[in-house]
């Protein structure tokens, strides 16, 4: 009886709070940009609520559950920033505005865009926004005259740029030298285009 009652209290609690599976991925989301996404646990999300872990259990299965879930949502806002950004562009436009939305959203959110780099099992993987970026990614490529399979690696290098640069970033790689890392990142995306443009043909 007593461990009825106390389960009554803590989902109580909860609905207090008026926590949702979307809310509290959403602070989850929120707490991996403060303290990184590999600290991110349901103990910790209890803590931020002030209420007992076992009570977040009817709406996450379990830590790696949250992180799954954080990652989705990551992957989908920065489907969503890209999209936008390329609205209307094309070529060389098209490719510094995608990769501006990359770092953008890396330095605002470190915690979120590390877990868009979350490894996925297929069948999450094959049903997230993953599948929108490499979408996006091959569309910028449009603009070059690029044949198979060379846009694919292409595709594989432009993302190995991109996460490469902001990584270092991140890490506080480029911190202490001359140049800015602002000019250091307008001066690879330069020589990327002109490399795309260049391309040999296959």
């Amino acid at each position: 009886m007593v461990s009825g009652l106390r389960g009554l209290t803590e989902g109580d609690g909860v609905a207090r709070a008026g926590l949702t599976t979307e809310r509290l991925v959403r602070a989850g989301a929120e707490l991996a940009d403060e303290v990184g996404f590999d600290q991110v646990t349901v103990s910790a999300l209890a803590r931020r609520f002030d209420v007992k872990v076992a009570s977040l259990y009817s709406h996450l299965k379990s830590s790696q559950d949250l992180r799954t879930r954080i990652a989705l949502l990551a992957l989908e806002e920065l489907a969503d920033r890209a999209a936008d950004a390329l609205a209307g562009r094309a070529g060389r436009d098209a490719l510094i505005a995608f990769a501006d939305v990359y770092r953008d959203y890396a330095r605002e959110h470190p915690g979120r865009y590390a877990a868009a780099r979350l490894r996925l099992d297929p069948e999450t993987a094959a049903a997230s926004a993953g599948g929108r970026h490499a979408q996006m990614t091959r569309a910028i490529l449009r603009g070059y005259d690029l044949t198979e399979p060379d846009r694919t690696h292409a595709v594989r290098l432009l993302g190995s740029v991109f996460h490469g640069y902001v990584s270092l970033e991140l890490a506080d790689g480029f911190s202490y030298s001359a140049p800015d890392p602002q000019e250091t990142w307008a001066w690879i995306l330069d020589r990327l285009d002109t490399m795309l443009r260049d391309w040999p043909p296959a």
